[in-house]
């Protein structure tokens, strides 16, 4: 993967679920998420899809939120608000299971990138030659005492907004 300097580069420990929740919390009030690409990182179990659901709620997101490790991508709306008067596009994507760059194509996947709206990416490693660089890089660990170690890495102007938001 083609490694790009942080602009800045933030380590939390989130100890438990609600504070996993609260950090989404605060992401959730951040008008940058309205064109953002955000990469998530960590091995199986690490709680990307467990932090995607968190920020989704926290975006207002109603109804049965699933992981899209099967289908890809799956779409959401978020209602309207004060950062996105007629509610926020986001696109939950989990490449886990992309195997062919081929797919990009037959999906769809470059006009979903270039629409406006919040990009949520799982995976990204495996299709890091078609995904445009992210705002901001999530990686995630799961700790032996349940805790959870995120890194946040802000790669753009956006990014650095969502951190700023994210640790407020």
């Amino acid at each position: 993967m083609t490694r790009i300097t942080p602009l800045k580069e933030v380590l939390i420990i989130a100890e438990n679920e609600t504070r996993t929740a609260e950090l989404t919390q605060r992401l959730a009030g951040s008008s940058a998420l309205t064109d953002a690409i955000i990469w998530l990182q960590g091995d199986l179990g690490a709680g990307k899809t467990t932090w995607v659901r968190h920020l989704l709620r926290a975006l207002g997101v109603q109804g049965r939120i699933k992981s899209p490790t099967y289908a890809i991508v799956e779409p959401h709306l978020a209602p309207p608000s004060t950062a996105w008067a007629q509610g926020l596009a986001i696109s939950h994507f989990d490449f886990y299971r992309f195997n062919d760059p081929r797919e990009w194509e037959d999906a769809g996947f470059r006009e979903l990138f270039a629409a406006p709206g919040l990009k949520l990416v799982e995976w990204p490693e495996k299709a890091v030659d078609c995904l445009p660089p992210p705002d901001l890089h999530v990686a995630l660990e799961a700790r032996p005492d349940e805790h959870r170690l995120c890194q946040f890495q802000a790669l753009s102007p956006t990014g650095l907004e969502l951190l700023s938001a994210l640790t407020a």
